[in-house]
């Protein structure tokens, strides 16, 4: 038998008349819709600043329990984090459940999170938000069995319960745990720069299509090599870094990541608790800016990934811009590539050479076009740029193989007794 749908009422203050209030409430509405909660009504109130003891005005508290009643909703959903006291508040005036902004992110992590590693960095951001809320949560313990806000892996409830000294223990137990994991990252990291492999990064805005961009990228140049990355049209279909080689018609060969999407209002809790996934993308040669071109508001979505980007330190690396989901704009032809921006859609394949265009000529700058002759018995040099290099031209000659090919810079300079002069 199939469990009834939640529904909820969604809350939000509109501080100082803010232009993206609106569009920020249909977010609020789309990650509730993530979490199975069906949303039956709304209240909004402009201010100045939130109320110190209940986020709205008394007024509000009373428009927004006489709404619960009138739906039967089983809870409120805020559109901001909320404090301790306000959370006490609200749920002593309203009673029912009250879930902010943020637990209904950590909440959709839970459940998508896959790998260890994201299941630890969801675990320790919601210890952390739960620290300093159990004192206001205890009390309404006995009404949160499933639903928004316990999803927590099966034992969600009972580490609710934990006193503080012991969830500070779990905290520190899981980072030890967490920390094993990112020294390994950071062997693989150290190890690609070693191989002097670029490493181009997908960023941008959840549910933009970076996992969809990644899985084109590997159809056109790896058809039978790298795995698909999973793809679906959902909040935070991604958590988990997923990194891929990709080598171009001409031997150039870089690494794409693909990593999880941003969103406003993304809690600390949780850039903090993913710094090890995050840190892919401050240490990039490259980032991809993946934009929906079809959401009205995409204009704010790039707005707050470049915030995002600048709080992780990443916002000096060169980017270029990949508008997808551009097919839904009669008014332009696609592909169209401007400046250091191309307008694609990976759903349907077209400007995905347009893009690897883009890519190739920001990373690939340090290649030197050359003539070699490489001796007969230096066959081991020969299969190295056969395999590492564009090679254009072979011939033989009588002291050796001559190619004409185009090759890093340091393996012209390493190699350079061999380059004819010309």
């Amino acid at each position: 038998m199939m469990e009834p749908k939640q529904t909820a009422v969604i809350v939000g203050v509109d501080l100082n008349d803010e232009h993206q209030f609106q569009y920020s409430m249909e977010e609020l509405r789309n990650l509730a819709a993530a979490c199975g909660v069906e949303t039956v009504g709304e209240v909004t109130q402009r201010m100045n600043r939130v109320n110190a003891s209940h986020y709205i005005g008394t007024g509000k508290v009373q428009e927004l329990s006489a709404m619960l009643k009138q739906h039967d909703a089983q809870m409120a959903i805020f559109n901001d984090e909320l404090s301790p006291s306000q959370i006490r508040n609200l749920e002593a005036a309203l009673e029912c459940k009250v879930i902010d902004r943020t637990l209904l992110v950590l909440d959709i992590f839970a459940e998508r999170a896959k790998t260890r590693e994201a299941q630890l960095q969801v675990e320790i951001a919601r210890l952390q938000y739960m620290l300093p809320r159990l004192v206001g949560l205890k009390e309404s313990l006995g009404r949160q069995r499933g639903g928004v806000g316990t999803k927590n892996r099966g034992s969600g409830e009972t580490k609710l319960e934990l006193n503080r000294r012991r969830i500070e223990e779990k905290i520190v137990a899981l980072n030890k745990e967490l920390e094993a994991l990112v020294s390994q990252r950071q062997i693989q990291r150290k190890r690609r720069k070693r191989n002097d492999v670029p490493v181009v990064c997908l960023v941008g805005y959840t549910n933009t299509g970076k996992s969809t961009i990644m899985n084109a990228v590997l159809d056109a140049f790896s058809p039978s090599g790298d795995k698909q990355v999973f793809a679906k049209d959902m909040l935070f279909a991604t958590l988990e870094t997923s990194v891929r080689s990709i080598e171009l018609p001409d031997r150039k060969m870089f690494l794409l990541t693909d990593t999880v999407g941003f969103i406003s209002k993304l809690p600390h809790y949780l850039i903090k608790a993913f710094r090890s996934t995050l840190e892919e993308v401050s240490e990039a040669d490259l980032l991809v800016h993946v934009v929906d071109y079809s959401n009205p508001g995409y204009e704010r979505m790039i707005a707050v990934t470049k915030e995002t980007l600048k709080e992780l330190g990443a916002d000096g690396i060169p980017v270029v811009y990949a508008y997808n989901k551009a097919e839904v704009r009669a008014d332009l032809e696609l592909p169209f590539v401007q400046n250091n921006c191309v307008y694609m859609s990976a759903k349907q394949h077209v400007g995905i050479d347009e893009l690897a265009g883009l890519i190739r000529e920001r990373i690939f700058h340090d290649y030197v076009q050359c003539e070699m002759l490489i001796p007969f018995d230096q066959g081991r040099l020969l299969a190295y740029f056969n395999n590492h290099a564009q090679v254009l031209a072979t011939s033989y000659v009588e002291n050796g193989t001559k190619l004409t090919l185009e090759c890093k810079k340091v393996d012209y300079v390493k190699h350079r007794k061999f380059v004819v002069q010309t």
